[in-house]
């Protein structure tokens, strides 16, 4: 069966990364998840004494990109890919509200961006990739066999970021969790740089009814109808 790039583009805290990555496993296609690479550049912003009463020092952190190396390496135990900055694995700590609180605003660089499309492409160049984030079918892949835009209401999002937190240990409540999110969408749809938006040939999946293995099921149908020719979606 032909390879596909398959691109998932959405909301924050929309279940994009859980769908990617059950995606990727059935088919046995590479994941990346671009979120966290822009996470990860952000805490070392934050490491790095870069962020001052959340300004951040944009020319010092554009001149020191070339110091920062993202990769990913597969978990066995927990099944998933995980982030290392500069070698060193990080995938807790991109995943705090602190990192959350900046990373809309690091996302908005120009500089970072670019810095960070070109590294995705090259992940993805060959197919059999499955990638998620705000920008891919619209700027890493546009050429993209199958593009998603995934959304969930605000409130259910919110609950499944507020729980996702406290499973981690974070002293958080639900108000500041969804201020936050609703912070991002306003950064991520307004920023000049690739905006997240919804292309016209992007398929809508709305998955605040659906379980987990209910949209991996119906994308799987989908994916499975590119494959054969027949690009009706239901």
């Amino acid at each position: 069966m032909k390879k596909l790039t398959i691109a998932i583009d959405g909301y924050s805290s929309c279940g994009k990364s859980t769908l990617a990555k059950a995606l990727a496993k059935e088919l046995n296609y590479i994941f990346v998840d671009t979120g966290a690479m822009y996470r990860g550049v952000s805490l070392y912003a934050i490491e790095n004494e870069l962020i001052l009463d959340g300004q951040i020092a944009e020319n010092v952190l554009i001149s020191r990109l070339p110091e920062i190396d993202l990769s990913f390496e597969f978990n066995e135990k927990e099944q998933r890919p995980e982030l290392l900055l500069n070698g060193k694995n990080v995938e807790h700590k991109i995943r705090t509200l602190e990192v959350s609180q900046v990373v809309s605003q690091v996302a908005k660089i120009s500089e970072v961006r670019s810095f960070l499309v070109d590294k995705q492409r090259k992940m993805g160049e060959t197919g059999g990739v499955v990638m998620d984030g705000r920008d891919i079918g619209s700027v890493v892949f546009p050429n993209a066999e199958l593009k998603l835009f995934v959304t969930a209401a605000p409130e259910i999002r919110a609950d499944r970021r507020f729980k996702e937190l406290q499973a981690k240990g974070e002293d958080v409540n639900l108000e500041d969790v969804a201020a936050n999110l609703k912070e991002r969408d306003e950064l991520d749809t307004s920023r000049k740089e690739s905006p997240l938006i919804q292309t016209d040939d992007a398929i809508v999946l709305d998955n605040s009814n659906l379980t987990p293995d209910g949209q991996l099921e119906l994308v799987l149908k989908w994916v499975g109808r590119i494959q054969n020719g027949h690009v009706v979606y239901e």
